[in-house]
């Protein structure tokens, strides 16, 4: 069963990312004085009193505007507020009940869910100012008054809030797939997150840059469940001055870092480019399974070679990591999507492999007759045993009498030896070489 919802929701820079992350226990949503840093719903999880929950962060609602950014926010909290349990409604107590504050609770009131009120930025203790009470004719009952950056009043605040929980199974579902879909700005990340789930859920511009967060959707079909997380697109160095886009940057490292599954999003107008080559990079240094997706296929001019044409020179892009399969897909007319989910499943298997060492011996015996190891000086590589230490990515140990010898070269060789008999596609191969004896790693 899926843990309860509780959104945090309010007009801009009352501090609803400062609570958001208190209550959390992490940086997870970016925090800045400009005014709607945070644009897309962020979900995070958090545990009071042995009951799981998952909070929501919005971007600030501005009831009126025409801003095309700041329209999108607000949908976006109105979505928020459709599927969540309870919601918190933040208030500033520097500035006191504003106009803004009294349309946002009217809004509240007519979804019919229970709000608890929260009055934030009560960074005295102990003293409750006469300008507090004024928070009472917002309707929304007992205000709870709250300093997110020191943490006091935090937990009366999620006392209120569970009170209107519903009774869950808090057993976790290890099935679901978390996919990071990772790429440069305006790829079509966001585009292929709404597709798939058939509803506007990551707010969808021309505008490059739209998405600065790492945004969660849970998905189900006949596939299997799938978590996932659009991320920032990632800029070149040279462009990330805004300190709001290197935020961005770590957020889709930590999105990486917490998938099971990459896809990188080619944009298949434009090309390949370093920045693809870069974020690839960024999912190789954390071992993680990786499918390459071309998207816009369905807008580049064509002819019977195109596609092979186009696979051939992405390999030689993407040679660092020849294992990831190549799809051409379309965001925007759903093409090839069906054949994206079977392609996670399969590298996820390929990267969960885990292989006997009996036969790994097998094909290491097989290897050696085959191709001698290197040696140096009269003195020659040997290789005893090789066994596997760990999945995600598969990570192989081979014992040898010497560690200096086991060159690089010799390293790939093994490894195409056990792609071919194993397949291992879509996944990294790790190895780590140790010396009889000899506990630490080459």
């Amino acid at each position: 069963m899926a843990k309860p919802i509780i959104a945090v929701v309010g007009r801009p820079n009352v501090g609803k990312s400062t609570l958001f992350n208190k209550l959390i226990g992490k940086r997870l949503s970016i925090v800045d004085d400009t005014p709607g840093v945070t644009r897309d719903r962020i979900y995070g999880d958090t545990e009071w009193c042995g009951k799981k929950v998952m909070l929501v962060d919005t971007g600030g609602i501005e009831p009126k505007t025409n801003d095309i950014i700041l329209s999108g926010m607000r949908s976006q909290a109105q979505l928020a507020i459709d599927t969540a349990n309870v919601i918190i409604m933040v208030c500033d107590m520097q500035t006191g009940v504003t106009a803004t504050d009294s349309e946002i609770a009217s809004m509240l009131l007519k979804s019919g869910k229970p709000i608890v009120l929260c009055v934030n930025k009560c960074d005295k203790i102990g003293e409750v100012p006469p300008e507090f009470y004024e928070f009472y004719n917002l309707g929304l009952g007992d205000p709870i008054a709250v300093s997110s950056v020191h943490g006091h009043g935090t937990g009366d605040l999620l006392d209120a809030a569970y009170e209107f929980l519903p009774v869950t199974d808090d057993t976790e579902d290890e099935d679901v797939i978390n996919v990071a879909v990772i790429g440069k700005p305006n790829a079509g990340k966001s585009s292929l997150v709404n597709k798939i789930t058939g509803e506007e859920r990551v707010i969808v511009s021309d505008i490059a840059g739209t998405t600065r967060d790492a945004i969660d959707t849970l998905v189900e079909n006949k596939f299997g469940k799938f978590n996932f997380i659009d991320t920032a697109g990632l800029r070149r160095s040279s462009r990330v001055e805004d300190k709001i886009e290197k935020y961005s940057v770590i957020r889709a490292k930590m999105a990486i870092e917490r998938s099971d599954v990459c896809v990188i999003m080619i944009d298949g107008v434009d090309g390949f480019t370093e920045q693809d080559s870069k974020v690839a990079g960024l999912a190789l240094e954390e071992g993680k399974a990786c499918i390459i997706a071309v998207n816009k296929w369905d807008i580049v001019d064509k002819d019977g070679q195109t596609m092979d044409n186009y696979r051939k020179k992405l390999m030689v892009d993407f040679s660092f990591m020849p294992y990831a399969p190549i799809i051409f897909i379309s965001a925007k007319t759903g093409q090839r999507l069906d054949r994206l989910f079977e392609l996670i499943n399969y590298v996820r298997t390929q990267n969960t492999m885990r292989i006997s060492t009996g036969k790994l011996n097998d094909i290491l015996a097989d290897a050696t007759a085959r191709v001698q190891p290197p040696s140096d000086k009269g003195k020659r590589l040997k290789i005893y045993y090789m066994t596997q230490a760990s999945t995600c990515p598969p990570t192989f140990v081979c014992f040898c009498n010497n560690a200096e010898l086991f060159h690089f070269s010799y390293q790939r060789y093994l490894e195409n030896q056990i792609r071919s008999t194993f397949g291992l596609e879509g996944t990294p191969v790790r190895f780590v070489i140790r010396e009889r004896g000899d506990k630490n790693a080459k």
